[in-house]
């Protein structure tokens, strides 16, 4: 029997790029084929943002949707062409889109995902699975996060309680009890890169403090972390998600209002401080079979994975190198995976998790 593959895109939180992933699944197990990250160009990335920041009206929301598309299938075609497989032999595209909102609670709960699947259908010649997160918001849950169904299926371990720690624009979380009688908890505990980010951006010009560096030039003003902290995300209880149309600019803004006129490197070094207090303090219980792995943008941060790292028992904080996959790589394969799930009519969410009424299979399917 010929080789099956699943193509995985993603582009989360940070905006900065999509990933692409070419995988096959067996049993347990998969194997990575190829992978690449494709950056956005820099008019398209602002445009983007400023959508967030809830600035695009119907035709500025179209033009994106297409334009996004365009750029999510411009990222299959060359992983494709690059990996040298026989595009014959992809069974489906698993696309996540971009977000630009994601209100689920409320009396009329929505998750926005752009970048037309159609299009990607279209131009790659591939059945696209996408529009992920609308069933499970359908059935009552969150919508989000979608990824704890992957990360149980490829990291629960019967020896080792597992958490599962992603560090993009929002942190978010997978508790895997090695007691498979125990449920798999994950939800989003904040910002982890959105507003060091954001403020870097609008300080520097740059897109990212490369390495915390300008964070450690700065130092915790400790009344401005408790103010951040008071925000009522923090302690409300599970399942619950977020994302940039809560910590973005603007709340930091809100925050900064009531505090005389800080060194811009202490409020970076403040708002990286806030990103590991309020994960620290909303990780499980820690036990000493406990593991904490991490993945996503956030694990080449530096200053972030140390400060991570000293409110933690010694050698307790990882990669998901250490348990298989580059962490750059987890959401993408996750979204492979996801479509796989959706043609096998299988579920993609975990009611534990999300909070819908029942497990669901999700997602739309474009056909090749």
């Amino acid at each position: 029997m010929s080789q099956s593959y699943w193509l995985g895109l993603m582009s989360g939180t940070s905006m900065d790029a999509v990933d692409a992933v070419l995988v096959s699944f067996a049993d347990q197990q998969l194997d990575m084929h190829a992978s690449l990250s494709l950056p956005y160009p820099e008019q398209l990335r602002s445009r983007l943002l400023n959508a967030v920041r809830n600035h695009a009206d119907p035709d500025e929301l179209g033009e994106l949707d297409t334009l996004t598309g365009q750029h999510f299938a411009q990222a299959a075609n060359e992983l494709i062409d690059a990996s040298g497989i026989d595009r014959s032999s992809i069974e489906a595209i698993g696309s996540h889109g971009q977000t630009i909102r994601h209100q689920p609670a409320g009396s009329a709960p929505f998750s926005m995902q752009i970048g037309c699947p159609a299009i990607i259908a279209e131009a790659t010649g591939l059945c696209t699975v996408a529009d992920f997160r609308r069933r499970d918001l359908a059935a009552g849950g969150q919508g989000a996060p979608l990824v704890p169904a992957f990360h149980q299926w490829l990291f629960r371990s019967p020896n080792q309680d597992r958490c599962i720690l992603n560090l993009g624009g929002i942190a978010n979380l997978t508790w895997l009890p090695a007691d498979i009688h125990q449920p798999v908890i994950g939800f989003d505990t904040g910002p982890a890169n959105a507003l060091v980010d954001a403020w870097c951006f609008d300080q520097t010009g740059k897109h990212y403090d490369q390495n915390g560096q300008w964070a450690r030039e700065g130092q915790v003003n400790t009344e401005l972390l408790e103010d951040l902290q008071s925000d009522a995300y923090f302690v409300k209880p599970a399942p619950k998600s977020t994302g940039k149309e809560r910590f973005n600019l603007d709340w930091i803004s809100t925050h900064l209002q009531r505090f005389d006129e800080l060194p811009a490197e202490d409020v970076q070094r403040t708002l990286l401080q806030l990103s590991v207090n309020s994960i620290l303090q909303q990780l499980p219980e820690r036990s000493g079979n406990l593991a904490v792995y991490a993945c996503g943008g956030g694990t080449f941060n530096a200053l972030l994975m140390e400060e991570l790292e000293k409110g933690l028992p010694a050698g307790m904080l990882k990669t998901t190198a250490e348990i298989g996959l580059d962490p750059q790589w987890v959401e993408p394969v996750a979204f492979a995976w996801l479509a796989r799930q959706t043609l096998l009519g299988l579920p993609g969410n975990l009611p534990s998790v999300t909070g819908a009424r029942g497990a669901r299979v999700l997602g739309a399917i474009y056909p090749a």
